[in-house]
This record gives structure tokens, C-alpha cells and sequence, in this order.
């Protein structure tokens, strides 16, 4: 299963946004230049997290993008549902409108061979993406304070 960079770039935004915090609104064509972006790719995927209310936009000269909720509430399932679409580990898994997994190669689903497997790799997927939140990412790209070190230096 390959990400596609609508969720590398959508995840990146993001953090950018999460370092900012929620006072002061991030223009897009800042978050690109800090993170090498391209700023018409980046406002596609800005309308997708819009969307799906992971964050929030305001007009004017001070205007931007901000989260809309607090980084601990944004799961990155969320992200990536709201960028990828449904995750699915082969290509010939179809995700029905009842939240089932079909495969493609039988018509009769329920006995494909390989299905089990696939299930639980996606379902491995899922959890780790449930379990991670977008303030995990921010702390992790906050850089470490400084501390005095307390070593006896021997000459």
C-alpha cells in the first residue's frame, strides 16, 4: 500500500499549521516555501482538508489556514480518508457502501484465499493511522530545548 503525496503533503500542512498554532492563521504560500512545496498542488489539498472541517480558512490581509479543531483530536485516518479515499491494501479490494471488503477476482468474495490476510493488513493500517495524532507529529517536529548539560568535563 503506497500513500500518495496528497497525504504526504496534506500531513505536512498540517504540522506546519499545528507548529503555528491556532491564533495566528499560516498562509498557504508560506507553508510551501517552508516545506518545498507547490502552492497550487498544496491549495488542492487544502480544499480537501477544508472539506472535511480539519481545518479552517480565513480571507484577508491577515488571512490563511488554521486547524479547526485541536491537534489532538485530528487522527491521521481522518487525514487520510479525507485525501486517499478509503485504504485498501491491494488493488483488488473494493470497498462496498456497507463497510465490508470485496475482492474483485470472485463473485463470490467471501472466498477469496488471500482476503484474510489483506483484512487484517488493512485493519493494522487503520489502527496505527487512529492511533496517531496530528499533536504526536507536532511534538515530534518541535525541536528539543537546549539543555544545560551537567557533565564534569575531565582534561
Amino acid at each position: 500500500m503506497i500513500f500518495t503525496t496528497k497525504a504526504e503533503y496534506g500531513v505536512r500542512l498540517l504540522i506546519q499549521l499545528g507548529l503555528q498554532g491556532s491564533e495566528q492563521p499560516t498562509s498557504l504560500k508560506a507553508v510551501a516555501g517552508a516545506e518545498n512545496l507547490p502552492l497550487a498542488y498544496l491549495e488542492r489539498i487544502a480544499a480537501r482538508l477544508k472539506k472535511a472541517e480539519l481545518i479552517k480558512a480565513t480571507r484577508g490581509a491577515h488571512g490563511g489556514y488554521v486547524l479547526a479543531r485541536p491537534a489532538q483530536d485530528i487522527t491521521m485516518d481522518a487525514v487520510v480518508l479525507a485525501l486517499e479515499g478509503a485504504i485498501a491494501p491491494m488493488d483488488c479490494f473494493v470497498d462496498d457502501r456497507d463497510a465490508r471488503v470485496l475482492c474483485s477476482h470472485t463473485s463470490d468474495a467471501q472466498h477469496c484465499a488471500t482476503k484474510l490476510l489483506w483484512t487484517r493488513v488493512q485493519m493494522g493500517v487503520i489502527k496505527s493511522l487512529q492511533r496517531t495524532t496530528l499533536a504526536e507529529l507536532v511534538e515530534f517536529a518541535t525541536p528539543a530545548t537546549p539543555q544545560e548539560s551537567h557533565l564534569e568535563i575531565h582534561g
